[in-house]
């Protein structure tokens, strides 16, 4: 039976709206029912062609969230009606030298949702069941979609951001990633400093309890241990790195960046200072970040949107109109 989908046809910034035949399921997979699905920025460069296509008119989409209705023949380890959640990284190679040594993010046979394959903008996608999450029976779909990109990256990239305790913490940009991240860290004791442009991300901030800024010149003057630049803007950079102490570490969070300005070496990077990226994810990271979640109740502040309206959903994420975590609600839902 057909499926309700949206595609990306051109990768010109348009969605398309269309009915997709699934094929068989691979025997190792597992069939889910979409019951929400996370927007993120990713899915923006997918569409608008930042990314170069690797598969035509892919269906985007990579913070799933559903039930699985069917499974391959191969396919032991979810029972029909399960509830489970599909994430960026959909597989890897399994014995290269990344992949051995845990680091299965740097596989250079990575797979990703909505990118290879296709995603969760859809009424039902597929997914190997060695790369679907097990959620609680009781799991708020809404609540959780945003976890399985926007927070499992957020972890990552604050686990290579090295704070110390109790250390400052400079996050730049505050879109889905950036508002959990900063959750987590405020959580293991950091003081949290928030700089973005946006005025609905900045009434979202202030909210949340955070300080914030409202221009990236606006850094503490006494510096930061750590800043996180989740802002997709290359010129933030020499910035995060001028603001942050000797020693300390600034993370690059995105996968698509615009060109970063020459570095000066004293001002940028002596005295010992760090500037790290994020790839992707591993599945370790993932299961990690839904525990903690779970644990100490941390979640996304969402913005949901019924199925036909996913044209505004990445259209409000474009412009910045909307603060948080955007939510694409399943056909059915």
């Amino acid at each position: 039976m057909p499926a309700a989908a949206w595609t990306a046809p051109g990768h010109d910034g348009v969605l398309e709206r269309t009915e997709r035949e699934l094929g068989p399921i691979a025997p190792d997979a597992v069939r889910v029912r979409v019951e929400a699905c996370g927007v993120c920025r990713t899915d923006l460069h997918v569409v608008d062609g930042d990314l170069p296509p690797r598969l035509p008119a892919v269906v985007p989409g990579h913070q799933v969230v559903g039930v699985v209705v069917d499974r391959g023949g191969a396919a032991r380890r979810f029972a029909l009606g399960d509830r489970v959640g599909i994430a960026w990284l959909r597989g890897t190679c399994g014995v290269c030298a990344w992949c051995r040594s845990g680091r299965e993010n740097l596989c250079p046979r990575a797979t990703f949702t909505g990118w290879d394959a296709d995603g969760g903008f859809t009424a039902e996608t597929d997914v190997p069941e060695a790369f679907a999450y097990r959620l609680p029976a009781d799991a708020d779909p809404v609540a959780t979609a945003p976890l399985l990109c926007a927070g499992i990256i957020g972890f990552r990239a604050l686990q290579r951001a090295a704070l110390p305790p109790g250390g400052r913490l400079a996050v730049l940009g505050f879109g889905s990633s950036a508002s959990i991240t900063a959750q987590l860290a405020r959580a293991a004791g950091a003081e949290v400093v928030v700089i973005t442009r946006g005025g609905g991300n900045r009434a979202l901030a202030a909210s949340m309890g955070f300080a914030v800024t409202a221009g990236e010149r606006d850094l503490p003057d006494r510096g930061v241990d750590a800043a996180i630049v989740f802002a997709p803007a290359g010129d933030l950079v020499p910035v995060a790195l001028e603001a942050t102490l000797p020693g300390g570490t600034v993370v690059l969070a995105g996968i698509h960046m615009s060109p970063v300005p020459p570095l000066d070496y004293d001002r940028h990077l002596f005295r010992e200072r760090d500037l790290r990226s994020v790839t992707a994810n591993t599945r370790a990271d993932g299961m990690h970040l839904l525990r903690i979640a779970t644990r100490l109740g941390i979640g996304p502040t969402t913005t949901t949107y019924g199925f036909e309206d996913a044209p505004r959903a990445l259209d409000d994420l474009r412009s910045g109109r909307a603060a948080g975590s955007l939510v694409l609600l399943g056909p059915g839902a």
